[in-house]
């Protein structure tokens, strides 16, 4: 299996996708591979490569907000306005895509459910609407580089706008997920770097996993890329941008850096984190059929794909049961129902090309 993947990740950077990547597919003993460089004309990709992870961290914040409702700090349809209340009595709008003084008021809380699921009324607003442009305007549109804004400024600024829905009635990708590490920040007092690395990353053996990296760790950061009419463009250097040594201000709401080894160790110690029940809920399929929605998200996403606890879930055909998701630097993870992990560590942006590179890995398990 692991020269079947190395020819894939050798295919894909001869065509000029990439510079390098780093995989791993298999059961428990499954060894990572490296292949190509770290950077266009840069040294060899090694196996521990640090990457930036993005919506990958989803996964990790899901169980880490989860081990706080198995410790009793609260439940999964509690209020979270106690803790967030920057969030209090927050106008709906009367559909996604009304003016921004359309609204109503909320009729129902904001639990920490409704931000596992995407289903808080914050989100990535896909169409040209009035939300979507007062999200540019105010730094809380998502995209490929960090949020310029600390934690508590940019929970700050989301609050300035109204929710998309009501709270549980519809599905937008991403925002609630930002909330979510505030919130756990918040509940436990400190950082969730802090708390992360307490609480997960040291009793699972990721040393090298963090909202940023060690500047003694830096050498082993990988640039990144988009690419532009089939060529690469570099969006952050090898050793430097954003995630390179402590940030200037609480990151609380952002997204990590890892390798595969210590995502590997992740995946495969998730049991041992959060209870069967808790378990069997993240990877399983949480949302209404009437909120799948072409509007939601990209289209086609939903015809064979449900939402657990910040992971996607398969619904329908030969991978029926497997759980992931991919970052929007070009990275994806997979676990089958077998216990088979997949993971692909690239860092070019998403896009069609990129998509069909994970396509092609999903399908060689």
């Amino acid at each position: 299996m692991s020269e079947t993947v190395r020819e894939l990740l050798a295919r894909h950077i001869d065509a000029g996708l990439m510079p390098g990547a780093v995989a791993l597919l298999g059961g428990p003993d499954a060894e990572p591979i490296a292949v190509g460089s770290s950077a266009v004309g840069g040294p060899p990709m090694t196996v521990d490569a640090i990457v930036r992870i993005q919506s990958m961290t989803k996964i990790v914040t899901s169980v880490a907000a989860l081990r706080l409702v198995e410790a009793g700090r609260l439940t999964l349809d509690d209020d979270v306005v106690p803790w967030l209340p920057e969030l209090a009595a927050r106008p709906v709008l009367t559909r996604p895509d009304a003016e921004l003084d359309d609204t109503v008021p909320r009729d129902r809380p904001i639990t920490l459910r409704h931000l596992l699921t995407n289903t808080s009324g914050y989100g990535i607003q896909i169409e040209d609407t009035p939300l979507a442009r007062a999200m540019t305007a105010n730094d809380t549109e998502a995209g490929p580089a960090p949020s310029p804004l600390g934690a508590d400024e940019w929970l700050a600024k989301m609050a300035e706008l109204p929710l998309a829905f009501q709270p549980g009635a519809g599905w937008r990708y991403h925002h609630g997920f930002a909330i979510l590490g505030v919130l756990i920040s918040r509940i436990v007092g400190r950082p969730l770097q802090d708390h992360l690395r307490d609480d997960l990353f040291e009793p699972l053996d990721m040393p090298d996993t963090g909202l940023w990296v060690p500047s003694d760790r830096c050498h082993r950061l990988t640039a990144a890329y988009r690419l532009d009419d089939g060529s690469l463009i570099e969006t952050e250097p090898a050793a430097g941008g954003a995630y390179a040594g402590p940030p200037p201000a609480d990151v609380s709401h952002g997204e990590l850096v890892s390798t595969v080894a210590d995502f590997h160790s992740f995946l495969r110690g998730i049991a041992t984190m959060v209870s069967t029940e808790h378990l069997n809920l993240m990877t399983h399929d949480r949302i209404p059929a009437s909120i799948k929605t072409d509007d939601s998200f990209y289209p086609g996403f939903w015809a064979a794909t449900g939402w657990g606890f910040g992971v996607s879930v398969v619904t329908e055909g030969d991978h029926l049961g497997r759980y992931g998701w991919s970052g929007g630097q070009g990275t994806d993870f997979f676990v089958d129902p077998d216990g088979t992990v997949g993971i692909l560590l690239t860092q070019t942006e998403l896009s069609e090309a990129t998509f069909a590179l994970l396509s092609e890995f999903q399908e060689l398990s």
